[in-house]
């Protein structure tokens, strides 16, 4: 009985780990936000029945997809493990709201939503790219705060200078912030700055300074900072798989300490003989 069940969580596993079985599954999703989205579109209510049974053939592949997966680890704790284990989990509980109640169609639909986002668990780049977005955000943290501090000083001069030419943009320094992240868009801030150019003619100084340290500076910043958690995270994902360069320099490297010690043992042997000879 034993060795039967260690046989079906082996073809579970095969099966889940299978590259058709997961395209058929990335494909369910795809088929998932297709719905999703033909909703928001009038005139498709007479398909409504036909749209209710596709959700529902939807949901129950999910469901069946979530057992094979879990009946294939060994112990079911292990499968709660891995975050986006659990996260796949929580998407599938929460699809199974059914959506023809009418308290629970908005939540219903909404929590459906969110199944798109199982592409990100399945595709092993989407989870690099995940993973490192949320390691980057502490680090980013500090250029976020660095920035809101530029945008603190030069608000204060903005409305300082140009409180008295255009209220709306400058009246306070939280609409010269305001007016600053629109220059720091480039959303017609050409057109701010030539209105207060009519008065202050070197205010150009002001707005050229202010977008290269956002811009430029701080942006390049946090482009550096994700860049590097990237790497990073795709060197941690090499080295578990065991691929990457990392992984070949630590094998090369235990290559020739073994090389090392054999040359040690050879030099060993020749002096034990040489020993002999003399002796």
């Amino acid at each position: 009985m034993a060795q039967s069940a260690s046989d079906l969580k082996r073809r579970l596993d095969a099966l889940h780990r299978n590259r058709l079985f997961e395209g058929a599954v990335i494909s369910i999703i795809i088929v998932s936000a297709l719905l999703i989205g033909a909703r928001t579109y009038e005139g498709v209510s007479r398909f409504d029945q036909v749209m209710g049974v596709l959700d529902w053939a939807v949901t129950v592949f999910f469901l069946i997809e979530i057992l094979i997966r879990m009946a294939a680890e060994e112990r079911l704790r292990d499968f709660f493990r891995e975050r986006w284990n659990v996260f796949d989990f929580i998407i599938v509980v929460a699809s199974l709201i059914p959506i023809n109640d009418s308290e629970m169609v908005l939540l219903a639909r909404l929590l459906r939503i969110f199944r798109v986002l199982r592409l990100v668990s399945l595709i092993p780049e989407l989870r690099i790219l995940m993973a490192s977005l949320f390691k980057a955000i502490p680090r980013m943290g500090y250029v976020v705060l660095l920035m809101f501090i530029i945008f603190y000083i030069y608000g204060a001069f903005g409305s300082f200078l140009f409180g008295h030419i255009n209220d709306f943009l400058w009246g306070n320094i939280a609409r010269s912030m305001l007016t600053l992240f629109r220059i720091a868009t480039f959303e017609d801030w050409t057109d701010v700055m030539y209105e207060t150019q009519e008065v202050y003619p070197l205010s150009w100084i002001y707005y050229l300074s202010f977008l290269f340290l956002t811009a430029f500076i701080f942006l390049n910043m946090m482009i550096g900072i994700v860049l590097q958690v990237m790497e990073k995270e795709s060197q941690r994902v090499d080295e578990e798989n065991g691929e990457g360069e990392a992984v070949e320099v630590h094998r090369i490297h235990e290559r020739m300490q073994e090389l090392q010690q054999q040359l040690d043992r050879i030099e060993n042997s020749l002096e034990r003989k040489e020993g002999t000879r003399s002796g």
